[in-house]
């Protein structure tokens, strides 16, 4: 037996995928579904409100005046063009990472890294304005199943971000080599499971009326 065979044996399944890549597929499975739910809570919710704010129509505040309605279009939809330019680039940070070129590697990863980092902080001062708009997470039907499902989404793209960093910073310091850019390979395909994620939210939340 090779001694390559033998290092092979203790990572790979019956599938031929390594363990690795092989948990973070049957995890991102299992995301789907917890997305899947929370997505058909907001359809069955959606236009059920009561009282505002309400997102696509005018609504009157307790003190009489008419209000606009509470989505930034223009805002999000930025947001969510950096968030899918950045699987672009994390591809790109791949390719740099499996035939060695460090420098590559750092650039586009960083890209990645702050298209993530804006879309957070996108979704801080959305969560933020809307709060001082009257937005509570107990306010309406849709404040509750808005916030659940963005904010869970958020969450997740929080996490990416601080993944992809902690590989930036072991590239950084020269610790990923092309053997072991399968490291960055499962994290790019979170990273490109919360991107389709939101490809889904994106029209339903703020385009759908």
């Amino acid at each position: 037996m090779s001694h390559d065979s033998a290092h092979a044996i203790p990572i790979e399944t019956t599938t031929g995928l390594d363990s690795r890549k092989l948990a973070i597929w049957s995890f991102i499975g299992s995301e789907c579904l917890f997305f899947a739910s929370l997505i058909s809570v907001y359809l069955v919710y959606k236009g059920k409100s009561l009282v505002g704010p309400f997102p696509h129509e005018p609504w009157t505040s307790p003190t009489g005046e008419v209000l606009e309605p509470i989505f930034e279009i223009p805002l999000v939809t930025t947001g969510t063009a950096l968030l899918l330019f950045s699987s672009f680039f994390v591809v790109m940070a791949l390719a740099g990472a499996q035939r060695g070129d460090r420098r590559a590697l750092l650039g586009w990863l960083g890209a990645t890294i702050l298209c993530g980092m804006f879309f957070v902080g996108m979704q801080v001062y959305e969560f933020y304005h809307f709060v001082h708009k009257g937005l509570g997470y107990t306010t309406n039907l849709f404040g509750s199943s808005f916030y659940t499902l963005t904010g869970f989404h958020g969450t997740h793209v929080s996490l990416g971000v601080i993944w992809l960093s902690t590989i930036w910073i072991l590239a950084l310091r020269g610790k990923l080599p092309p053997e072991k850019s399968l490291n960055l390979e499962i994290a790019a395909l979170y990273w490109h499971f919360v991107d389709v994620v939101w490809i889904v939210i994106f029209p339903v939340v703020y385009l759908m009326r």
